[in-house]
């Protein structure tokens, strides 16, 4: 048996904040409303879902434009890391956390370690891309130069 339900959170694989929903009733009675994930559908509840995802849509409208300012930035920007190295190979790598901190230092701009997608390890000296997910409809790459200290 199915029950609508109107979503507190965002929930994988079930939908997001406001939205609502049918799920299966032991699903709603055992997960959902225990953890404050979700709360039953009723006519009242309706406009406070509609508030939710007005809410969610203005909010996410602002974090894509912030997105947005950061990726112009970034990509017209070549980011240079500095490692120790032997003959065009370096001790090591060069890691995502590396990379946030020179974006940090020479742009200004505050990304997180989890935003910076590596295709394959750094492992040698030159000129590296590496892909960035700000928001889900912003995602770029951005250049990395990585000289010998």
């Amino acid at each position: 048996m199915a029950v609508k339900v109107i979503l507190r959170s965002d929930v994988a694989g079930i939908g997001k904040r406001g939205d609502i929903t049918d799920v299966s009733d032991g699903y709603a009675r055992n997960f959902l409303l225990p953890r404050g994930l979700a709360m039953p559908a009723s006519a009242g509840s309706v406009e406070q879902a509609s508030k939710m995802r007005r809410s969610r849509d203005l909010k996410d409208a602002k974090d894509r434009g912030a997105a947005e300012t950061i990726a112009r930035a970034l990509v017209a920007s070549t980011i240079s890391v500095s490692s120790k190295a032997r003959d065009g190979k370096l001790f090591g790598s060069v890691s995502a956390a590396q990379i946030v901190e020179a974006v940090k230092k020479q742009t200004g701009a505050v990304i997180e370690t989890r935003q910076v997608h590596l295709d394959e390890h750094i492992k040698t000296l030159g000129t590296h891309s590496a892909t960035v997910k700000l928001h889900h409809d912003v995602q770029f790459a951005i250049t990395i130069e990585v000289s010998a200290l």
